[in-house]
């Protein structure tokens, strides 16, 4: 006698129980005081996810403010600006990844991230690759290969192709681009835990169309990376090609009709919601506002170049003080152009603060200790030593990763 192939058999399930109808014994079988019937994750060995450090799970009432992320993040990139050390600015690099990593949602901008390290490592090896063909500024003595030169006419003096590359040079090569690319990763740190759409609603309303436009160009390459995705999976899961040539003109038009798309259903949103439309003011309202907004930028200009100059200091930051209130009270004068009202606006909350105040305190202490000790945060290259690591600074910059046990944790993992 044959057994029928639809014929259930006890085949043990991941958590140890045997499957199909003898499940249903199974269960019958056990007594009242065997306690719950162990989870699959428990069964795997992996128990539930459970929150890290002090912070709740994220949900609309303590959202933290796209904001905050921001602060926090150029606060970083403002701390890799005042260093060429290798060693701190590969610790601002895993502060920023740990954060990312540890927070970030699966929507579709926190993917920009891996995005944002490769070009970070395009940008690094491309200034190896200047400096290798065509010299560096640095004189060297440790040779390290001896290249063709091109010859120049006269008028290129000072411009070499090929020639001498010194090990003094590579370093310094890399050391500049390794700043270069720790400000692009702190970049993508911001675009992935921050929701633009959200950021947009925190806007002053003189910023509202400007701000419109900006989160429109951020979320375009995230949803036209999801699209091709969806796209190559479907034609994978039908036996079609989805590489090479014929791949990427099948996938590549239905991508492009869907963007084509969207944008048309955005315009149409935007319209039907009175977008570009503006209310009536006084014209000495409107000249006011043109006034500070002009003298503020001109002022936040003149300060940060006072900043960034030696002779600059003493008036430096009063004129960028000056002109960053004239220009905040240029775009609140501004926003009265713009009539329009907030649904649920986010709050600035204690989490938010803390998160903004752990970036501006690593640029702070960064920029106290660049002005304190300059030759630790700029190693020189002449001759060739290997950087040390200063321990104030590091434990200035391991203060960035408060955001990763104060901020909500996000229900969905990426």
């Amino acid at each position: 006698m044959t057994r029928n192939d639809t014929e259930e058999t006890a085949v043990p399930a991941a958590d140890g129980r045997p499957a199909g109808r003898w499940s249903v014994l199974f269960e019958r079988a056990r007594e009242p005081g065997d306690g719950p019937r162990p989870t699959p994750e428990a069964a795997a060995g992996r128990g539930p996810r459970r929150p890290r450090g002090v912070a709740p799970e994220a949900n609309r009432a303590n959202a933290l403010h796209p904001g905050a992320w921001w602060v926090w993040a150029l606060g970083l990139g403002t701390a890799a600006s005042r260093t060429t050390n290798p060693l701190l600015l590969a610790l601002l690099i895993g502060t920023a990844g740990y954060v990312v990593a540890a927070r970030r949602t699966a929507a579709p901008w926190a993917r920009s991230y891996g995005a944002f390290v490769k070009l970070a490592m395009a940008v690094l090896g491309i200034r190896l690759a200047f400096a290798v063909f065509l010299g560096s500024p640095i004189p060297g003595t440790h040779l390290v290969v001896t290249l063709p030169e091109v010859p120049l006419p006269d008028w290129a003096q000072g411009v070499r192709i090929g020639g001498r590359v010194t090990a003094e040079g590579l370093v310094f090569a890399l050391y500049d681009g390794l700043k270069l690319a720790t400000l692009l990763i702190c970049v993508g740190a911001a675009n992935a835990l921050a929701n633009p759409a959200r950021l947009l609603k925190s806007l002053p309303g003189a910023l509202y169309e400007t701000g419109v436009a900006v989160v429109v160009a951020l979320t375009f390459a995230p949803n036209l990376i999801a699209d091709a995705q969806r796209l190559r999976a479907a034609r994978r899961l039908r036996g079609r090609p989805d590489r090479g040539l014929r791949g990427l003109l099948h996938v590549g038009l239905p991508v492009l009709e869907g963007a084509l798309e969207r944008s048309v259903a955005l315009a149409a949103a935007m319209d039907a919601r009175g977008y570009g439309r503006t209310a009536r003011v006084p014209s000495g309202v409107r000249r006011t506002t043109a006034v500070l907004t002009l003298s503020g930028l001109l002022g936040v200009c003149a300060g940060t170049y006072g900043l960034l100059t030696a002779e600059g200091g003493t008036y430096g930051l009063p004129v960028l003080a000056a002109g960053l209130a004239a220009a905040l009270g240029g775009l609140w004068l501004g926003g009265r152009r713009t009539a329009r009202t907030r649904y649920r606006p986010d709050e600035w909350g204690v989490r938010a603060w803390l998160v903004a105040g752990s970036g501006v305190a690593v640029a702070a202490l960064m920029t106290a200790a660049a002005s304190y000790d300059p030759t630790a945060l700029r190693p020189g290259v002449v001759p060739l030593v290997a950087p040390a690591l200063p321990l104030w600074p590091a434990a200035a910059v391991l203060l960035g990763l408060l955001p990763a046990f104060v901020a909500p944790i996000p229900k969905e993992a990426p």
